[in-house]
């Protein structure tokens, strides 16, 4: 196999790549778009050959894009070098990245976890907002947390909004995904502490005492944790809120929890 070069919007491969904008296309698939050089190492450098790689002439010769070419046709996968006009039509952007990578998506089984394998471990409601996704999965990335767990309606953690927030900790971080009901039967036998925030709680975050491997439960960005969530928690704090605002960005009151309780 080689590097093709295409310029054609009506391209077959182009067509089904620009598809995976659409949730039901990319769950029919099971394939994913990841934006830019930097995502596309990342995916390689952890082992995830991309099933179709297309670059911009000028990215060609970068040594990261002739690795991740490598990569693609070792993996029987298909490379493309495209125009400016098909990368920004992949992207849906004016100023596309000049690289992009289509791969595979993984999801880990919620029972394949190791509890004690991680200090912190996050589990999400009915996350609603892709960025705020993508963001807490880097944050995890960067923690060292065991794993996100999605309960319930998520977002797509695959969409191409929450995999450009994640800036390649898509493939760092285990994602599970887990119904309401599965989810309160594995968390039964949680050997630590169960961490949920709520506003009725009258424990500071900083005081609180957690055991470790921690879970942070958190809800969703409107709702935050329903009463049948709740109570699955042991640990119950708030985040003090000194100003006129009442609440945080779901990223980022997960981010101050994830740094609290580790």
């Amino acid at each position: 196999m080689s590097v093709k070069a295409v310029t054609s919007l009506t391209n077959p491969t182009v067509k089904a790549v620009r598809a995976l904008h659409l949730r039901k296309e990319r769950d029919e698939t099971g394939l994913f778009v990841a934006e830019g050089l930097k995502n596309v190492t990342e995916g390689v450098e952890l082992g995830h050959a991309p099933q179709i790689l297309m670059f911009g002439r000028d990215a060609g010769d970068h040594p990261l894009t002739r690795k991740a070419v490598a990569a693609t046709l070792a993996g029987g996968g298909e490379v493309l070098e495209v125009s400016h006009d098909i990368l920004a039509k992949v992207s849906r952007r004016d100023n596309p990245q000049a690289v992009v990578g289509v791969f595979k998506q993984r999801f880990a089984p919620l029972d394949a976890l190791q509890p004690k394998s991680a200090a912190v471990w996050v589990a999400l409601h009915r996350v609603r907002d892709p960025g705020n996704l993508g963001t807490i999965v880097r944050t995890a990335d960067a923690a060292g947390c065991g794993a996100v767990i999605l309960v319930g309606e998520c977002c797509d953690p695959f969409s191409v909004e929450a995999v450009r927030a994640t800036m390649g900790s898509i493939f760092a971080v285990p994602i599970v995904r887990a119904s309401e009901a599965e989810f309160a039967a594995w968390r039964g036998g949680w050997p630590g502490s169960v961490v949920g925030t709520l506003l009725s709680a009258s424990v500071d975050h900083r005081q609180a005492d957690y055991a470790r491997p921690a879970l942070i439960l958190m809800g969703n960005e409107q709702q935050g944790l329903p009463p049948d969530m709740a109570a699955l928690t042991d640990v119950n704090v708030k985040i003090p809120m000194r100003g006129r605002a009442d609440s945080l960005n779901l990223s980022v009151a997960t981010g101050i929890m994830i740094y609290a309780v580790g």
